[in-house]
């Protein structure tokens, strides 16, 4: 899940010399073959603005400005996308729709950002009907309310680049509480084009044992590693 906070821009800049042609004195070129010769190009002057092109996190500061502050997610644009393995036959997929929370963002100091998130144990949607009220038995969530909440709230943010992060908070499951490491990157950043409030969009990867959530069972025949994939869209306002 697997996100510093501006999009990355690069600008390459590719000149070749022009190659001249000098005939020799008793055989002068033809008049067509001498307007077609290209004439020497003047050397590119080396500027401010071409330095400034070559720094990315300059170029996307003044595309976006500063983008500090809290954004809020948008539950109807915010989804987990998880995958197992099943037997060894199948890699079986879920997703958790409509997870809602806040990141917080800091440019001057982007270790100081964080986030928070939350979903209830209603919203995770399997490949059938039957698993998913399997998931609700003993050897899984033991009976707990549909509403219960799965919560995350980080604990440090790594920059890794103008655009990425790795991201490690407390996940909190099925009444245990674990540390679990997230890659982030932002995809986007500005204006939203329907609301223009000031917007910003994650990818982000991750990993987790179930066992390790007392989510165990079957396993290791049903794979105890759980690889996600999480969207979110976020604004502030």
């Amino acid at each position: 899940m697997s996100k510093t906070m501006s999009a990355l821009a690069i600008t390459l800049a590719l000149a070749s010399p022009a190659l001249a042609q000098t005939a020799a004195p008793d055989a002068p070129a033809p008049a067509a073959d001498a307007a077609a010769a290209p004439a020497p190009a003047a050397p590119a002057a080396a500027t401010p603005a071409a330095a400034d092109a070559a720094a990315p996190g300059d170029a996307a500061a003044a595309a976006h400005g500063d983008l500090s502050g809290t954004y809020t997610f948008d539950p109807s644009h915010s989804q987990v996308v998880f995958n197992y393995d099943h037997l060894g036959f199948s890699t079986s997929h879920g997703f958790i729709n409509g997870v809602s929370g806040a990141v917080t963002l800091d440019q001057a100091n982007p270790a100081g950002s964080s986030v928070e998130a939350q979903f209830p144990l209603s919203s995770i949607v399997t490949i059938a009907p039957a698993l998913d009220e399997h998931l609700m038995k003993p050897e899984f969530f033991n009976g707990a309310a549909p509403a219960t909440a799965v919560t995350f709230k980080s604990t440090s943010v790594e920059p890794k680049g103008t655009t990425e992060a790795v991201v490690v908070g407390d996940l909190t499951l099925n009444g245990v509480t674990k540390p679990v490491t997230m890659e982030v990157e932002i995809t986007q950043a500005g204006p939203h084009p329907m609301s223009g409030k000031p917007t910003v969009g994650f990818e982000i990867e991750g990993k987790l044992l179930r066992s390790d959530f007392n989510l165990g069972a079957l396993a290791p025949a049903v794979g105890d590693e759980v690889e996600f994939e999480i969207s979110v869209e976020a604004s502030k306002g």
